[in-house]
């Protein structure tokens, strides 16, 4: 670290210091340059330092710091006012305000101070001419932290009356503390209303949106506005999780995660800033924390969470319930000192308010990767469990609930008769009801359950039901084909097919039993022709099976709910057998169809499986419109029988189709639903992580920045070459970098770059390779790390010679000529990279092939030209005068003159162009002292546009701007270069 000598550099390592993250570091050294400062001997250097340390402190989270500097620089001031210059003076009096509201963030100074202190401030700013503008803003904010409503909202009249003058707040500022008082008051319309145009970006400053964002959060849940509040919340936190000052504002991020079951992500938040729960230079910001703090501890023990290990204050481990005692403890200890200091009891009743909110939504999914904390099993959800007078368990009314779900196939039937089946035990049952109970076991088992079929098809024909026996035995047969014994599957359908067709034949057995037995072996046959690989006479057989349903049923199901449900499911066996034979069309007829059908019966859960086929199969053939329609008609179907996994994929799949036909924010809103149910499906890391690649893609496309990159970030670790290909990878890092380099964190974005240029360094095809190549160079440069900026557009040149795309060899150079300029004695390598940038273009306009390609590269050559001749005006403007900063103008303005003679040859599709190189070579003229022909030149540009930029022109409006912008251009330097010669 380098001495301090002299005050340039003195003020040089303030700046630097300035940029550093806020926290002790800064603070420390801020502090090290006061001692510097000191020793310099001059008044203002000591002013200014004390000015700069009082600015770290302020933001950080040692804010208490701040009032031993103010006292002595207010002591400077009324000792030599004269040491002060104009921006120390305006200083001085900017940062009463920073020192008001930060007593009041400290208990332990007394009330009575800090109104004198309000009066102190009243006078010094009567006395400097100053409005009582920002003197009623500190008066309301003294009212509103004790509570005392009436005299804040006088003090906030007052406030919005006065005039705003150099010691008003910002407007970012002041309209945040207007819309946080209107939320305290439960105005919440209001205050999002004042707090609009910060959160919409036309105000801004070194806190603001971030404040905003956070305070947003609540009120906007209590509106119902969620779809903002999820946007707020991604937007906001990540503004200020690098922010140590901004303690209070992440704190309400964690209560927006704790109200609307995102406990998991709360946890999260927690374990990224453990220095949140000790440090002690803010009490008013500690207190927030722990509030929130014990709010998500509370929340967790009430979902029967209080045992989990999370986050808290470094030295031990702690549950939930733990540390929610240990965080209440801490605010209400805080809150007391505040509440003592005060002679109120406001600030405790907020406190405890805040620690006994509840939840304003069941579950706001927000996008990012962040599990539900599940609490402990529970009885599966709808399944009634009736009792007897005595309390035990009424098993005559679980059996009859469980046929009437069975018999109605309606969801939760096999749940209802396992119930039955655990109150039955130890009772004495009828071989009908044991039938019943081991069929429907048998079911929920799967392959597992084949020899319980055989147990009840023997306690059907123990009751009497040869039919439903032979049924058992065939649906045992289809499961052992479900298994993989296809061929074992077939023969022990046929003796059950054969035996069901003679007894229904004699009478014996009914019309449903014997569909059942029919559809089992059409399933089983079916199932073979899966793996004849198109085998036509599997494929006949399975067919004719299937029919031999229709054949049976059709026209007889009558009020029979299962016998409907037999032929809609024969219509799409129908159409999955075509599709094995290759006719993709009759396949989605007979698809919907089949779906149809089901919804017909009155079982639109059935059709799900069927829409999803059909919405598949016209993606395929094309049909996106029937494909939207099918996945929208899975989900309605659907309805609460759908269950997670297969909820993602449908929804995954409509925003696909829907982002396809370039409906980004409806695209997104289902990715965000399917990122969810993946999540609730615990398939994040997998099924969830395409759909968070997805909605970070879809974001990106509506230009919502910070909400792609936190999205995209959640997807980042869980996306891998092996599950999700390394184009996923790609495709990620690509959109991540896009998305940091529009927020102006370019390192971060070069990074990504680059690491997806390292993937794309192995793939055949290279165009990848070089493009995010070359834009790893711009985020380079935009971080002011020239030669790293250098080597990855020097990689990228290369490619593009090797792909033969001369634009982006071309665009390579031109960004490496300007990095070299950049750097000491950097002109003639500058010059150099744009003379090759020249040749390189003039070259391969000579070898083009068709006339697109010459258009295309003589725009090109103009554009080279133009850059050519700015890089060398800008060296000149910045270099002493002298014959050789002459030369380099002269050559600055023959690069000017050859790119207007460029575009020229191309016509009037490069107007505009021709003209910006018209109007720099005037511009170079009249530094070079030729104002006539640098007046020449812009009469030129103002001929060129005669007849044109008038609405009775026919431009678009985009075009009549351009024209418009171009002749104000010249209209100014015309009046530049005349003024005074007439």
């Amino acid at each position: 670290m380098r001495e301090i000598t002299d005050f340039d550099a003195l003020r040089e390592a303030m700046a630097e210091n300035s940029g550093q993250p806020e926290g002790p570091a800064r603070n420390a050294r801020a502090e090290e340059l006061l001692t510097a400062a000191e020793k310099l001997n001059i008044p203002l250097a000591v002013i200014e330092a004390l000015g700069h340390q009082l600015k770290v402190y302020n933001y950080s989270s040692e804010k208490g710091k701040m009032f031993v500097p103010f006292a002595r620089l207010l002591r400077l001031w009324d000792e030599r006012p004269e040491d002060f210059d104009a921006y120390e003076t305006h200083s001085l009096h900017w940062v009463f305000k920073w020192v008001s509201a930060g007593m009041l963030d400290q208990p332990h100074i007394p009330l009575a101070s800090i109104e004198k202190w309000l009066g102190e401030m009243e006078h010094r700013y009567r006395l400097a001419g100053h409005s009582e503008r920002a003197v009623r803003s500190a008066e309301h904010s003294v009212a509103a932290h004790v509570g005392d409503v009436a005299r804040a909202e006088r003090a906030y009249a007052a406030w919005l009356a006065a005039d705003r003058d150099a010691m008003a707040d910002c407007p970012a500022c002041e309209l945040h503390g207007q819309g946080w008082w209107q939320a305290e008051q439960g105005r919440d319309a209001e205050a999002l209303e004042l707090w609009r145009p910060v959160l919409a970006g036309e105000y801004v400053c070194a806190h603001e949106p971030h404040t905003a964002l956070a305070s947003s959060l609540v009120p906007l849940l209590r509106l119902g506005r969620e779809e903002e509040a999820r946007s707020n919340h991604l937007r906001g936190v990540r503004l200020v999780r690098a922010m140590e000052s901004m303690r209070g504002a992440y704190a309400e991020h964690v209560e927006f995660c704790a109200l609307t079951g995102n406990e998991a992500r709360g946890l999260e938040l927690l374990a990224e800033r453990p220095a949140y729960f000790t440090d002690d230079g803010h009490p008013q910001s500690k207190l927030d924390f722990m509030s929130v703090v014990a709010l998500l501890m509370d929340r967790l023990t009430g979902l029967g969470l209080g045992d989990r290990q999370v986050p808290g204050p470094a030295g031990r481990e702690w549950t939930a319930r733990e540390l929610a005692a240990h965080a209440r403890g801490q605010a209400l200890a805080l809150a007391a000192r505040f509440d003592e200091r005060n002679g109120t009891a406001h600030v405790g009743e907020r406190a405890r308010a805040r620690m006994a909110r509840q939840p304003l939504a069941e579950r706001l999914p927000l996008g990012v990767r962040s599990m539900r904390p599940v609490p402990p099993s529970a009885p599966p959800a709808g399944v009634a469990s009736p009792v007897s007078s005595s309390g035990q368990p009424d098993l005559p009314a679980l059996l009859d609930e469980a046929r009437r779900l069975s018999d109605a196939l309606l969801p939760g039937a096999v749940e209802a008769w396992a119930v039955a089946a655990e109150a039955a035990e130890g009772a004495e049952l009828d071989p009908r009801d044991r039938a019943e109970m081991a069929d429907h076991e048998a079911m929920s088992l799967g392959p597992e359950g084949i020899e319980l079929f055989e147990r009840a098809a023997g306690l059907y024909t123990e009751a009497g039901d040869p039919g439903e026996a032979l049924a058992a035995r065939a649906r045992g047969a289809y499961v052992r084909a479900l298994a993989g014994d296809v061929d074992g599957a077939v023969a022990a359908v046929t003796g059950p097919y054969d035996e069901i067709l003679a007894l229904y034949a004699a009478d014996g057995t009914g019309i449903r039993q014997t569909a059942s037995v029919v559809m089992s072996r059409a399933r089983t046959l079916t199932r073979r022709a899966h793996g004849a690989e198109g085998d036509a006479a599997a494929l006949a057989e399975a067919g004719a099976a299937v029919r031999e349903v229709l054949a049976l049923v059709e026209g007889r199901t009558g009020e029979d709910v299962r016998l409907a449900a037999r032929v809609a499911e024969a219509q799409a066996m129908l159409g999955e057998l075509a599709g094995l034979a290759g006719d993709l069309e009759t396949a989605a007829e007979l698809f919907a169809r089949g779906a149809a059908a089901f919804v017909a019966a009155g079982l639109p859960w059935f059709a799900v499986e069927y829409e999803a086929r059909l919405a598949s199969l016209a993606h395929h053939l094309g049909d996106m419109a029937e494909a939207e329609r099918a996945l929208r008609a899975a989900l309605e179907h659907g309805g609460p029988q759908l269950e997670a996994p297969g909820r993602a994929q449908l929804y995954l799949q409509l925003a696909e189709v829907v982002g396809g036909r370039g409906e980004a924010a409806e695209a997104a809103r289902h990715a965000l639903e399917a990122a969810h149910w993946a999540d609730e499906a615990g398939e994040s890391a997998t099924l969830g992580a395409w759909a968070r690649q997805q909605l970070g893609g879809f974001l990106l496309r509506q230009e919502r920045w910070a909400e792609a990159a936190e999205v995209l970030e959640s997807a980042l670790p869980d996306l891998t070459a092996e599950t999700h290909g390394d184009g996923a990878v790609v495709q990620t890092q690509w959109w991540l970098g896009d998305c940091l380099s529009e927020l102006g964190e370019h390192r971060a974005a070069a990074e990504r770059r680059l690491q997806a240029a390292e993937i794309a360094r192995h793939w055949p095809e290279q165009h990848d390779h070089a493009t995010l190549a070359h834009l790893a160079g711009e985020s380079l440069g935009q971080a002011g790390l020239a030669a790293e900026a250098d080597r990855a557009y020097a990689r990228a040149g290369d490619l593009w010679r090797e792909l033969g795309n001369v634009h982006g060899l071309i665009r390579s150079l031109r960004a490496r000529a300007w990095l070299a300029l950049r750097a000491e004695d950097g002109l003639g390598e500058a010059r150099g990279l744009m003379a090759d940038a020249v040749r390189e273009c003039e070259a391969a306009l000579g070898a083009a092939s068709d006339e697109e390609s010459r258009q295309q590269l003589v725009s090109e050559l103009g554009h080279t030209h133009q850059q050519f001749g700015d890089l060398l005006a800008r060296y000149a403007a910045e270099e002493p005068e002298g014959a050789a900063v002459r030369e380099v103008f002269e050559e600055a303005l023959a690069q000017a003159v050859r790119s207007a003679a460029v575009f020229a040859s191309l016509g009037d599709g490069a107007l505009h162009s021709r003209t910006g190189a018209e109007l720099a070579a005037a511009r170079l003229e009249a530094d070079l002292g030729r104002p006539a022909d640098a007046v020449a030149r812009a009469r030129a540009v103002l001929a060129a546009y005669d007849g044109h930029g008038g609405p009775e022109t026919g431009h678009a409006d985009g075009e009549g701007e351009a024209v418009r912008a171009r002749r104000a251009e010249a209209e100014q330097l015309l009046r530049l270069l005349t003024e005074g010669r007439d």
